[in-house]
């Protein structure tokens, strides 16, 4: 009933930039929150950033100074511009929002997976 469609992945080099982007569609009455999950190979995944309802912000350590998310509520979509990009960030970025449907029910849902890649 809901559907995350997730852009912008791509390969960059040390120190460059990518912006991602996630459009959410479907049955939706509200969106709670919308965060960025990545997944590097072999490792588990782990919660990037989130913005939440109100101006609730939150960074993992590891990407404060250097990602900022942002929300467009009018267009239900969540944006992630990550500047100096590290080798490190290399991962598979997944969206996830967390969605109250027309029914008044809440859902967790996950985008399909926008592969970013940071080499030489």
């Amino acid at each position: 009933q809901v559907q995350l469609v997730e852009s912008g992945g791509g390969l960059v080099q040390p120190g460059g930039s990518l912006r991602l982007s996630c459009a959410a569609s479907g049955s939706i009455f509200s969106i709670d929150s919308m965060d960025w999950y990545r997944q590097a190979q072999g490792k588990q995944r782990e919660l990037v950033a989130r913005a939440g309802s109100g101006d609730y912000i939150y960074y993992t350590d590891s990407v404060k100074g250097r990602f900022t998310i942002s929300r467009d509520n009018a267009k239900n979509t969540v944006y992630l511009q990550m500047n100096s990009l590290k080798p490190e960030d290399t991962a598979v970025y997944y969206c996830n929002a967390v969605v109250v449907l027309s029914t008044r029910a809440r859902t967790n849902n996950w985008g399909q997976g926008t592969q970013v890649t940071v080499s030489s």
